[in-house]
């Protein structure tokens, strides 16, 4: 097999030591191996050690965050190849630190290693700021929960006749429960806006059994969400001024139906605003986890589920393909229609999301605002299947037509 690579280094990274194997094929010895810590001083003197062999390439494997201090040190040194774990698994029953390392080495020589994306710098930083407000998000709707749990408790069903109890009405009476309060009229009275118009349920409702510790549990999960909530807020303000230098491609991506600001923000930090990082559309789908995967034996198609991959973006993109199924008159609300006839529900929410990420791809590579193709373009695409089609479908329901062509 040919090398691609003459001097080239593979590292096995772990949490507190990174084995680093050198491969040169005109070194009286074809591999050198050497353990290093992974403390900046040690990082450093690994990134001279491979200097002094000429190493151009550097592989590692993406191993949880450790793999991120090593990257930044010597990114400005060498060129890096982050490798899925997955595809450079060794052979079973050969399993040493130091054979992990050579192989690496070895794979990288021959150029059978492909690169996981890595994002720059700035996008890792919004990254991380997005990932962080969906946990946060996460955690509250955990400490509603809870709220909920500690209410039915003591018996009080606010949960069943708002829709949420952390609403203007639903925080208010919380409070005053947690103040002391027990008259049900006088908690119902606190209703604000539409929730007014179910005074006699909510009197019935607030009618329970509240303790001092139903009390100290509530104000507990209040004061937490009320913190999340001002952290959310800080992120919020910081995830803008971090994308204020490319906020045009923001407003871009807001042009697809579906794609709110937080959708947005949320594409923007998981793929970036450089497209040649992904040869073509096809290849940021299936990054994403948004395409069938090959399964095949003997002929015979085994399994067409996706990946379970791009946890983030998939989830993102799904939430706005639902948005976007619902909007009147748009293509992605008659693909979504056309697909769940035959696919169903789920198949055709996770088309319409691949279709969006297509979309984006395009109008970040070229700079252009969303054009929807309309709600008709199926059967523009072919009238003489969407007549054949209604014609069967009346014929089925037992009416018998002529066809005539306009002049």
């Amino acid at each position: 097999m040919e090398v691609l690579y003459p001097r080239c280094s593979g590292l096995d990274v772990h949490k507190d030591i990174v084995v680093a194997c050198v491969r040169c094929v005109t070194a009286p010895k074809a591999h050198e191996v050497r353990t290093f810590g992974t403390t900046t001083s040690e990082l450093l003197a690994l990134s001279d050690w491979l200097a002094s062999f000429g190493c151009t390439h550097v592989a590692m494997e993406a191993t949880g965050v450790y793999w991120k201090p090593i990257w930044h040190v010597l990114e400005a040194h060498f060129t890096l190849i982050l490798a899925n774990a997955q595809h450079i698994r060794n052979v079973p029953g050969r399993k040493t630190d130091v054979n992990d390392a050579t192989w690496i080495a070895d794979l990288l020589a021959h150029g059978l290693i492909r690169s996981s994306f890595v994002p720059p710098t700035q996008i890792q930083e919004i990254r991380d700021l997005t990932r962080t407000r969906k946990q946060l998000v996460r955690e509250i709707s955990q400490h509603s929960l809870r709220i909920q749990k500690v209410l039915e408790s003591a018996n009080i069903k606010l949960a069943s006749v708002l829709s949420d109890v952390l609403t203007q009405s639903g925080r208010e009476m919380l409070e005053a429960i947690i103040a002391g309060e027990e008259d049900p009229e006088r908690l119902a009275d606190l209703a604000k806006g539409t929730a007014r118009k179910k005074r006699p349920a909510l009197i019935e409702a607030l009618r329970g059994y509240v303790t001092d510790h139903h009390r100290t549990m509530l104000k507990l999960h209040l004061d937490l969400i009320d913190a999340l909530q001002e952290a959310l807020c800080k992120i919020d303000e910081t995830v803008g001024e971090a994308l204020e230098p490319i906020q045009g491609a923001v407003e871009i991506l807001k042009t697809i139906p579906g794609i709110s600001d937080t959708a947005a923000q949320v594409i923007i930090a998981e793929i970036g605003i450089d497209m040649s990082r992904f040869p073509t559309a096809g290849h940021l789908i299936s990054w994403a986890g948004l395409c069938p995967r090959n399964d095949e034996s003997a002929g015979k198609r085994r399994s067409t589920r996706v990946r379970k991959s791009g946890t983030w973006l998939k989830t993102t993109l799904v939430t706005a393909a639902w948005a976007a199924s619902r909007k009147k008159d748009s293509y992605l609300r008659s693909q979504f229609l056309r697909l769940k006839s035959r696919r169903g529900p789920k198949k055709a929410i996770l088309a319409v999301a691949a279709s969006m990420l297509t979309a984006a791809y395009h109008m970040l590579q070229d700079g252009t605002a969303y054009q929807d193709l309309g709600h008709d373009y199926f059967d523009r695409l072919d009238k003489t299947k969407a007549i054949n089609r209604l014609l069967r479908r009346l014929d089925q329901l037992g009416c018998k037509v002529e066809v005539k062509h306009a002049a």
